[in-house]
């Protein structure tokens, strides 16, 4: 049936017209009554009800156990599947628009935007809003620290236990054990396993 859908451009039209208000750009209300249906929800995790949940049925969303979505943040997986692992705590006021995977145990500050998403703007001949949107999977890995008002970008990588500076901008991919600082973020400190210790990049 979801293949058929797709297939048919005039009935995957109507079908999202239905689901998806134009206007609003987020899922029309009997459809967020549903979204404790088609939104995967681990044990003990937590949303908190400010949380504006812009989560449609035509993509994934998963939140691990022992998760927590803070006070209002915005979760979207209208262009692109969402996943939280598990005992990883987004921060007050985060936008997280999927392609997005975000690991376990990870820690995200206040007021993050991390988008799958990005609009294309090459014709100039014709307006940003008509010429629809490119996207690529944001992927963090297990035991991450973010901090407040930090950008990432689409298609962005994070190794596993980085760390990124407040108020970063992440334009480049995070190797794993590293620290990342600034407008766009740079590798400032790396840890040294021959060492057992943290050094300058």
């Amino acid at each position: 049936m979801k293949q058929y859908i797709y297939q048919n451009k005039s009935l995957k039209h109507l079908v999202h017209w239905l689901i998806m208000s134009p206007t609003r750009t987020r899922p029309r209300w009997y459809v967020r009554m549903l979204q404790f249906v088609y939104v995967k929800r681990g044990r003990g995790s937590v949303i908190y009800s400010s949380v504006r949940r812009d989560l449609v049925p035509f993509r994934n969303c998963s939140i691990g156990s022992r998760s927590v979505v803070e006070s209002f943040s915005v979760l979207n997986n209208a262009v692109g599947d969402l996943h939280i692992g598990h005992h990883s705590r987004i921060g007050i006021g985060n936008t997280i628009i999927g392609p997005v995977t975000i690991g376990n145990q990870v820690n995200i500050g206040q007021h993050v935007l991390i988008s799958g998403l990005n609009h294309q703007y090459e014709d100039v001949h014709r307006s940003i809003a008509e010429q629809g949107v490119t996207v690529a999977e944001v992927r963090i890995a297990d035991d991450v620290w973010i901090g407040g008002n930090v950008v990432i970008l689409s298609g962005i990588q994070i190794g596993e236990h980085a760390v990124i500076g407040a108020g970063s901008v992440v334009t480049k991919d995070v190797p794993a054990y590293s620290v990342v600082v600034g407008n766009p973020a740079k590798v400032v400190k790396v840890y040294d396993f021959n060492l057992n210790g943290w050094v300058k990049a």
